[in-house]
């Protein structure tokens, strides 16, 4: 049976010389794992269309012995080249997606995480690489898993305290308006990386790459 779907691609990894591994995030059918065979070869009609935070539409035929199934058809619908345009925006996209990795089943329909990474991505390169970015997703998903910070039940800083409000609210361009000390950012990053700690037992090793230069 032939399914389709909408969906990021969260990460790549060969499989055989000539066929990749695509992990994607879709809105109905959450994260979904498909083998896109003879994808690295060069005259494949899958060929450019497979890689790190493609937006596409795309069929699948659903295995029945596994979770990984067999990619068919790839329609592009947004490629988010400007991220590849800076190495910071690159590491902080990544993080986020390993982030979602880690804290989420795999096929268990999520249409919010979903509309989160897909805003996330698009505003992205909207603004520098600024720590701000990670810290308001990270609470931004937080809240979507029921475990948003009461900033009121913290030892963080008043100033801090604000920030992290404001964080939790702001929308993609409205990050860059808040305006962060190196101390409040040292803070929030240790306070953040805590919380992620205590709740999900450990963060993403692209943390720190994301964070590389941010105080």
């Amino acid at each position: 049976m032939i399914e389709r779907a909408t969906g990021l691609i969260l990460r790549t990894r060969p499989l055989t010389e000539t066929s990749l591994i695509v992990n994607w995030l879709t809105p109905a059918l959450g994260r979904i794992s498909t083998v896109a065979k003879g994808a690295r070869r060069a005259k494949s009609p899958l060929r450019g269309k497979l890689d790190l935070f493609y937006l596409a539409e795309f069929s699948f035929q659903r295995s029945r012995r596994s979770e990984l199934h067999t990619l068919r058809e790839v329609s592009l619908l947004e490629t988010h080249a400007a991220l590849r345009t800076d190495l910071g925006w690159l590491r902080q996209a990544a993080y986020c997606a390993a982030l979602i990795e880690q804290t989420t089943e795999r096929e268990t329909p999520l249409p919010e995480l979903f509309a989160l990474l897909r805003k996330f991505l698009a505003t992205l390169a909207q603004q520098p690489p600024l720590a701000q970015n990670v810290f308001a997703f990270e609470l931004k998903l937080l809240d979507e898993l029921g475990l948003k910070p009461d900033p009121t039940e913290t030892n963080l800083t008043p100033g801090a305290k604000v920030i992290l409000e404001k964080l939790a609210a702001s929308d993609g361009p409205g990050r860059s308006r808040l305006k962060l000390s190196d101390a409040q950012i040292a803070e929030l990053r240790q306070f953040l990386h805590g919380f992620l700690v205590f709740h999900l037992g450990k963060t993403p090793t692209g943390r720190t790459a994301a964070l590389q230069g941010l105080a």
